[in-house]
């Protein structure tokens, strides 16, 4: 085994989030509403701790406990003085820890492989019991560093990536758990019609050898009469099974984000705010989904805010069945002058959607034109930081009642700007790539998730037994017959196509944005014309097939499974396109170092005409089946791209090789602190260190007993 693969390199950038500007330009109730709300989706991004794997939590707790004694640069000196660190085993011991915080996790949240330390356990261990927590604290860190150490640094075929059993590890579902509990038990909550977003499954043996599952929810609530009344509450036996559901999972977490919900409700700026955030405190309260689902729709309602924020079990892409969704929260300031294309672009909408190919009926019956801004992050916690989101992901809201998209900017611009050598591409591609990547993922953003994400109709029934189309006259396109399939009353696009749900979607995103990028007056809108237009094009088809390629690191060859539903989609376009005779790969040997290279060749003159055609008619697909809810047929076609075999050419496996061998860090993103002095909030930057990033973690959880937050949970 390469262990290499799984410890972050040395060389791996911190990117600082800036966001001063946008913050001082806030008044005094905005600057309250936000730090409130941040502190509420911090408190919350400690579940994803507990939702990622066993260790995590105690990780964090002997970190935090470290860190909010002594300084990164304290402790740095400490190594080197006193435990033999040399300057590279004190790079190593950061980058561990400043991932491991970005992560929230040992496991990459864009990924989902597990690192460990790049430093000896010994060294490690001996490190820290020189500090100041150790001296404080000797029996509390003692049992920390015995409770962590073997998850820390084991590698073993169990844990080396997320999955359910047999295939990794997962704390979504308890170890003993496998794919055919997990489909068990959704078909248990498509039943009872419960969602899956805010739960968690365990399997637990009894006595005479059977066996019960829980079924958690997410919630401060831990008894049954307390709180709103969930019918679905208790004991149930389904299919031979017993079966119980109970609220209060991450009990003492949620009160903290309920806690300091309320403080920002008090300071909400309108109506449709306090009335939000009231839903989500009933929602965080009782355990109970549709009160999420309602602060979602007063969410929808809030257009235009200088603060847009949001919080929740939102994505479901770390789940290995798919249906359950991490926690997640963000604060973010409106960037006014960049939301001003975003709105063009929502202007025209309506317009740009009758270009899509597919037939009307396979579109909303009214698209329900969205708030779309660009935003500057001012908190934001999770695994994971993406560069723009379209939600909510309940579907019968987004079909009947709309959603948002937010692009966000100050992400954009550090994590996106080129610096370093572009791989497989060849110097005149290089140098349009630096010139034009952060541009052209602009306009792909922007398509992705307003036009992408925003776009299509699924077929239905609704309760009653009345339809949502005309199923005697809807003709599916890829047969001329008349449409066979639908969802039933009950069925949902994640629990019809559950662990394909996200990839797939995405790969229908990202097609509308390759697919609408060719549209002169898309690309107007962002202010590229002529030359200018035509190079944004070939630079966002390029960069889509080089992401394809780089999809391969994300691809475990062992049991064949993806571990990221973005790559995985995007590996997918690259096939369609080297299917369509416009894209290249070609083996080759870097003639610096002799080592194994490859080069991504681009067809410029074909994108608009063979490539059109291509991605047009697989998008086409895509739509259908997801409308139908035939996930039978769109598995089979899927998988026939999503493959990685040596018979395919280039040798895909081999060119997973060259990836890997190639493989640059992910950037890491060190966010300003928000601190309340007597009501009066003041925002603490910090250096793009990775030294900054770990003391901006001690300074926001610096007045809280973790290990009493996180103990129980």
């Amino acid at each position: 085994m390469d262990v290499s693969q799984h410890i972050l390199e040395n060389e791996t950038e911190v990117c600082h989030l800036d966001c001063v500007t946008a913050f001082k330009a806030l008044s005094k109730s905005e600057k309250l509403y936000s730090h409130y709300l941040g502190k509420a989706s911090f408190y919350g991004g400690l579940i994803v701790l507990h939702q990622t794997s066993p260790e995590s939590p105690k990780i964090f707790c002997l970190l935090m406990k470290i860190f909010s004694k002594q300084s990164a640069e304290a402790i740095a000196k400490i190594a080197v003085e006193q435990c033999g660190f040399s300057a590279e085993d004190v790079t190593a011991f950061n980058v561990y820890i400043a991932g491991f915080l970005a992560n929230m996790g040992n496991y990459k949240g864009f990924g989902d492989t597990k690192f460990i330390p790049g430093v000896p356990q010994e060294k490690f261990m001996k490190l820290v019991m020189c500090t100041d927590a150790y001296r404080q604290e000797p029996e509390l860190i003692e049992s920390l560093m015995q409770a962590c150490a073997e998850g820390t640094y084991s590698l073993n075929e169990n844990n080396k990536q997320l999955g359910l059993k047999g295939n990794g590890i997962t704390a979504y579902f308890s170890l003993n758990c496998d794919k055919a509990d997990a489909e068990m038990i959704q078909k248990f909550l498509d039943a009872k019609s419960i969602s899956a977003y805010n739960t968690r499954l365990f399997k637990k043996e009894l006595d005479d050898g059977k066996y019960k599952y829980e079924v958690r929810l997410a919630s401060v609530s831990k008894t049954d009469d307390s709180g709103d009344k969930l019918p679905y509450l208790g004991d149930h036996e389904f299919e031979g099974h017993s079966i119980t559901v109970q609220r209060g999972d991450y009990s003492v977490l949620m009160k903290k984000v309920v806690e300091n919900l309320e403080k920002a409700k008090a300071n909400a700026l309108n109506e449709n705010e306090a009335s939000m955030i009231k839903e989500y405190i009933r929602s965080f309260t009782s355990g109970d989904l549709e009160a999420h689902k309602e602060g979602s729709r007063f969410w929808i309602r809030d257009q235009g805010p200088i603060v847009e924020s949001y919080i929740g079990f939102i994505e479901s892409y770390r789940d290995p069945f798919g249906t359950r969704g991490e926690f997640e929260g963000f604060v973010a300031v409106v960037n006014k002058e960049m939301s001003k294309k975003f709105a063009n672009l929502v202007a025209s909408s309506d317009t740009l959607l009758k270009h899509l190919p597919w037939p009307k009926d396979y579109e909303k019956d009214t698209f329900l034109r969205p708030d779309f801004t660009s935003l500057d992050v001012l908190a934001f916690a999770g695994s994971g930081i993406p560069a723009g989101i379209n939600i909510p992901n309940y579907d019968d809201i987004r079909q009947s009642e709309g959603f948002k998209n937010v692009s966000l900017g100050n992400v954009l611009s550090a994590a996106y700007s080129v610096g370093k050598k572009v791989w497989f591409l060849s110097d005149e591609d290089q140098a349009m790539f630096k010139d034009y990547k952060s541009k052209s993922f602009e306009v792909q953003v922007g398509l992705h998730e307003l036009l992408g994400h925003g776009s299509g109709k699924l077929f239905s029934t609704k309760e009653d037994g009345t339809m949502n189309f005309d199923k005697e006259k809807v003709i599916n396109p890829l047969t001329n017959k008349l449409v066979k399939k639908w969802y039933k009353s009950g069925e949902t696009w994640d629990s019809k196509f559950v662990e394909l749900s996200s990839p797939y979607e995405e790969c229908r995103a990202e097609c509308v944005g390759l697919y609408l990028c060719l549209n002169r007056d898309a690309l107007k809108i962002f202010g590229h014309e002529g030359q200018s237009a035509d190079d944004i094009i070939y630079v966002n088809w390029l960069n889509m097939v080089w992401a394809g390629v780089q999809g391969l690191l994300y691809y475990t060859p062992e049991n064949k499974t993806w571990r990221q539903a973005h790559m995985q989609a995007r590996y997918v376009i690259l096939r369609v396109l080297m299917e369509a005779g416009i894209v290249t790969v070609m083996h080759t040997t870097c003639k610096d170092d002799g080592k194994p290279d490859a080069l991504i060749t681009l067809d410029r003159s074909l994108i608009e005409t063979k490539g059109q055609k291509a991605i047009g008619d697989f998008l086409c697909k895509l739509q259908v089946y997801k409308s139908h809810g035939d996930c039978e047929t769109a598995r089979v076609m899927w998988q026939n791209y999503a493959t990685v075999g040596s018979d395919i050419q280039p040798d895909m496996l081999k060119l997973r090789q060259t990836v890997i061998l190639r493989r640059q860090p992910r950037k890491l993103f060190v966010q300003d602190n928000t601190i309340n002095k007597s009501e009066e909030i003041n925002l603490v930057s910090y250096p793009a260190t990775h030294s900054g990033l770990i003391d901006s973690f001690a300074d926001r959880f610096r007045d809280d007993d973790i290990y009493e937050l996180l103990k129980n949970c």
